[in-house]
């Protein structure tokens, strides 16, 4: 039983494309990369319209008639993947405030975790870019689940290893399918119209921010404690 006058042990859970780095160019171009090595041109609107979908429906929808087999889906899936491993290797898009928020959330005691529907080879390199790997208390990748969002399995396995209730925790997410996927977990959803999202798209989230710097121990807190935020 939580002590009078005590708050709960709160958590925040990060999405980590388009949250903690501004990942949007660097996924444009490595399709780009893929696509031109198969005799494909993709412009930005194309991406724009695919941008937070699986590989799978990415290049069907880029692809269109060429669309290939599942073997060479996987195939192009790696090789695009690597290029963008290699494109924020050289240039990591650190997103503003990102390390800021961090850095507060891990002094005012919140346990902080990432779920992430991404390879784990490019999570771990965000990580290790971010410099704080000492902060999560749980990392998530695409291959720690079977169902990706808009189902909760990402955010509820990351309370899981957190130990924190779902109640108590809150998601940072720029997509639609991921705030979906925090309200499913039971959970409060803060949408982040970063590269590539506009406030409108995000309108089901308990609080909608631009920025990370507009976020706090204490905003979160309260958003998480009192519910819907402005």
């Amino acid at each position: 039983m939580m002590a009078l006058g005590t708050d709960p042990q709160l958590a925040v859970i990060f999405d980590m494309d388009g949250v903690l780095i501004d990942s949007y160019w660097a996924h444009f171009e490595s399709w780009r990369i893929v696509a031109a090595e198969e005799g494909l041109e993709i412009t930005e609107e194309q991406f724009s319209r695919t941008f937070g979908r699986t590989s799978r429906e990415i290049i069907a929808a880029l692809w269109g008639d060429k669309t290939p087999g599942e073997e060479r889906i996987r195939e192009l899936d790696e090789r695009k993947e690597a290029a963008f491993r290699d494109l924020i290797r050289d240039n990591f898009p650190i997103m503003p405030g990102a390390t800021e928020l961090l850095d507060a959330l891990h002094r005012e005691g919140f346990r902080v975790a990432i779920g992430s529907s991404g390879p784990p080879e490019n999570v771990a390199l965000t990580v290790e870019k971010l410099g704080r790997s000492n902060i999560f208390g749980a990392i998530i990748t695409g291959k720690d689940v079977t169902r990706g969002k808009p189902d909760p399995q990402v955010f509820l396995l990351a309370a899981e290893r957190l130990h924190v209730p779902p109640r108590w925790c809150a998601v940072v997410e720029d997509a639609p399918p991921g705030v979906e996927a925090a309200h499913r977990a039971g959970m409060k959803a803060v949408g982040f119209a970063s590269t590539g999202r506009t406030r409108e798209m995000l309108a089901q989230a308990d609080l909608i921010v631009t920025s990370l710097f507009e976020l706090s121990p204490q905003r979160l807190r309260d958003l998480i404690l009192g519910g819907r935020s402005t």
